[in-house]
């Protein structure tokens, strides 16, 4: 039997819309630890793992590990008739074929049911391995969103390069260049506006832009992203989900074709 509540429903939401547009189905591991995901995108460039604590939920049974493999444009379509201020509870019978879904409004006075069908889905666990990175980048999220936003009207990739002062993001298109520039700033009136750069050396890498808009769909999540970088490794842009857990976007840089040339 797997049972969870969480009392803002509105975050269960908010994380399934972030990502349904990148992975089509994906199973959902459920531990006595917490509720998990990892999946590669359907073109098999980028990595989501998604990690919500059992602490976090108001409450959290999980008798047993279970798989439940869902689609998550399915998915998203239920919890859409979820009110953002609902609390979601979700349950599962063991070797049950649905995942029932509860909502229920703050004044309790409403109380709906939906079951969604659940899949097999083989899919493979990626061992993420947990490596120490050259420059980790924490900035609001807000801005991260706007910045990849912007880039991708001039071209089609991003070049981001970490300094101890400041992380710069820059790209070339067909109509021309564009620079933009966050300089190191710990706003301790503002915590929300700051940026702070933790850095052993400095690091530039390309990756594609395309990629980057989609993992800014968990803006609504948090106030910051972390950006972790390091020469030869997958970037990691994270986003810390308050008081429940993360959710982790990885995507591999790409390689200049000169350098492949020579």
């Amino acid at each position: 039997m797997f049972e969870a509540r969480i009392a803002q429903g509105g975050l269960l939401k908010k994380v399934v819309e972030a990502i349904k547009d990148l992975i089509e189905d994906a199973n959902f591991d459920c531990n006595n630890s917490g509720f998990s995901l990892q999946a590669m995108d359907s073109s098999h460039v980028s990595l989501v793992a998604l990690s919500l604590r059992a602490d976090g939920f108001e409450h959290y049974r999980c008798d047993r590990n279970v798989s439940m493999g869902m689609k998550l444009a399915n998915l998203s379509k239920i919890l859409k008739c979820a009110g953002n201020e609902d609390a979601i509870t979700m349950k599962s019978e063991d070797n049950g074929d649905t995942i029932t879904f509860m909502f229920e409004t703050p004044n309790q006075e409403r109380l709906s049911e939906f079951d969604l069908k659940l899949m097999d889905i083989d899919s493979e666990h990626l061992g993420i391995p947990e490596a120490e990175y050259d420059a980790t980048v924490k900035l609001p999220a807000g801005e991260f969103q706007r910045i990849v936003k912007d880039l991708s009207s001039i071209g089609d990739t991003v070049e981001i390069s970490v300094t101890k002062d400041a992380v710069k993001f820059g790209t070339t298109g067909d109509i021309g260049s564009a620079n933009i520039m966050c300089r190191q700033n710990k706003s301790v009136d503002k915590p929300e506006e700051s940026t702070e750069i933790d850095i052993n050396e400095p690091v530039a890498l390309t990756f594609a832009l395309r990629y980057l808009n989609s993992f800014a769909k968990a803006t609504p999540l948090s106030t910051h992203v972390v950006l972790k970088l390091s020469k030869d490794l997958p970037i990691v842009v994270e986003y810390h989900v308050p008081d429940v857990g993360r959710l982790g976007f990885y995507l591999a840089p790409k390689v200049e074709e000169e350098e492949m040339q020579d």
